[in-house]
């Protein structure tokens, strides 16, 4: 027993000790994001809301996966979270998600009006980071910030279209 405990504090001593960098839009981050979208769904939360946080998944997924593809035009973070905005809408399409008209906001169906308000959202919040990184030396402003931006405006966005739609 001793030895167990022993272990796990030398284990957490020398993961703080030598901890390497951390990437904004990590594999751990985006299961997070996706199991809490999953608990939304099943307490209730109105599509529209989950829906937001499904694009910006997405988006985030794209962002971190397009660096490590090969494949010429995939590398490209902007053309995988479009190809991923579709796939998605397309899955939601052979589901019978789509169409159906108790389920619209402003006269358009609630996850295609969410996918896209969230997709836009991150693609601002990650052009704000890379802005104010380049007019600050090509240094982030805070720590964590390439989170803090797209992650902040997702979460402003949310409670905006709750508190107006009442959701």
């Amino acid at each position: 027993m001793i030895f167990l405990f022993l272990f796990l504090v030398n284990l957490i001593t020398f993961n703080f000790i030598f901890s390497t960098s951390i990437h904004a839009q990590c594999p751990v981050c985006i299961v997070t994001v996706g199991g809490g979208m999953l608990l939304a769904k099943k307490l209730g939360i109105d599509d529209l809301l989950v829906s937001i946080w499904i694009s910006a998944l997405n988006t985030a997924i794209s962002f971190w996966l397009a660096p490590k593809i090969k494949i010429r035009f995939l590398n490209n973070p902007v053309v995988l979270s479009l190809l991923m905005f579709a796939l998605t809408l397309i899955y939601f399409q052979f589901t019978d998600q789509l169409g159906h008209s108790s389920n619209q906001v402003l006269g358009i169906d609630k996850i295609i009006f969410g996918q896209t308000i969230g997709l836009i959202v991150m693609f601002l919040g990650n052009f704000l980071y890379f802005y104010t990184k380049k007019n600050n030396k090509n240094k982030a402003i805070f720590p964590y910030s390439k989170v803090i931006f797209p992650v902040g405006l997702v979460m402003l966005t949310t409670i905006i279209f709750k508190l107006a739609f009442n959701l």
